[in-house]
């Protein structure tokens, strides 16, 4: 299910990165032995075609294009970690734009690639992301529809946020 909440931008925590999709994880991040090595150097998430992909945090676009035939989007945050979007089927971001976090970065394909890096060194992006908890809220039992919902929180591990 795409995570469509456009408002909440200016609720979240900046103390962690907010998932890029409401999506499990289908493979994780597994660090090559070496520079050519296989592995897997981000998450990647099976998603409905067209869904909405946020940004994780606040930052420029310092790339995007297509490598290989795949639209990729790339953002630098303040603290110098550089997330990469992949597998877009859209974007109307160019280079230079800047996104706050949780704003759309792009639509996805039926797949999803996410990956993080400090310099040319490849980040496991799982221990730095939040992940979006519902708010609870009273029903009215008279059949009236009744206020709704607060918007989800985001809610960080208990870690500080240090990566290589």
């Amino acid at each position: 299910m795409p995570l469509l909440i456009p408002a909440l931008a200016p609720l979240l925590a900046a103390s962690c990165l907010l998932p890029p999709v409401n999506a499990p994880v289908t493979d994780a991040f597994r660090e090559p032995s070496c520079t050519w090595c296989p592995g897997n150097r981000g998450l990647e998430y099976t998603v409905p075609a067209g869904a909405a992909v946020r940004a994780a945090a606040a930052g420029r676009v310092t790339f995007r294009g297509s490598v290989a035939g795949v639209l990729y989007v790339v953002v630098e945050h303040a603290d110098g970690l550089r997330a990469t979007y992949g597998r877009l089927s859209s974007t109307d971001l160019s280079t230079g734009s800047t996104v706050t976090q949780g704003s759309e970065v792009g639509r996805s394909s039926s797949e999803l690639y996410f990956g993080l890096r400090r310099g040319d060194t490849y980040v496991d992006p799982a221990p730095l992301l939040g992940r979006l908890v519902e708010r609870w809220r009273l029903v009215p039992t008279d059949g009236s529809l009744g206020r709704r919902a607060p918007p989800p929180r985001l809610r960080c591990p208990a870690s500080p946020r240090e990566v290589g």
